[in-house]
């Protein structure tokens, strides 16, 4: 799996003009999930993703996570983050997992985050979305299992 995580003061999400998540200060996160993950991987990444220190503490150092902050998830589908660039000019997305097994994942991945205690939001799996962010930093972070 695959997250690029965007520290934030506010994001929201839509899909033709209705509000499907939005909120406050926490992390955009987009998700990929590849042919050889499993839901290990996805209890994994929402345990290193609630627990991922970045946040300022009071002295302005990165040192606070989001459950230390009570911060809120925003979990957006991004097939995308599995782009194969290496030949010619026309993206491959041959190490994504198949749509039925990659939305399962996703779900689980956003159930294991609410485990964490984090509160989460997500856009609708395969649709296309429109995000909004407001971008804290800007902070931005891979992780990948």
């Amino acid at each position: 799996m695959r997250a690029l995580i965007q520290r934030v003061s506010e994001a929201s999400v839509q899909v033709d003009d209705q509000v499907l998540g939005k909120i406050r200060r926490g992390f955009l996160i987009l998700l990929g999930v590849g042919q050889a993950d499993t839901e290990t991987h996805a209890a994994g990444l929402a345990k290193k993703t609630a627990n991922l220190r970045i946040f300022s503490d009071e002295s302005h150092k990165m040192n606070l996570s989001l459950k230390d902050v009570h911060g809120e998830a925003l979990v957006i589908s991004q097939f995308t983050l599995y782009a194969d660039t290496q030949k010619g000019h026309r993206p491959s997305f041959t190490g994504a997992a198949p749509p039925d097994r990659a939305e399962r994942l996703y779900e689980q991945y956003v159930a294991d985050l609410k485990s964490e205690g984090v509160p989460a939001q997500t856009g609708r799996f395969a649709a296309m979305m429109s995000v909004r962010i407001v971008n804290e930093g800007p902070v931005t972070i891979w992780l990948e299992t």
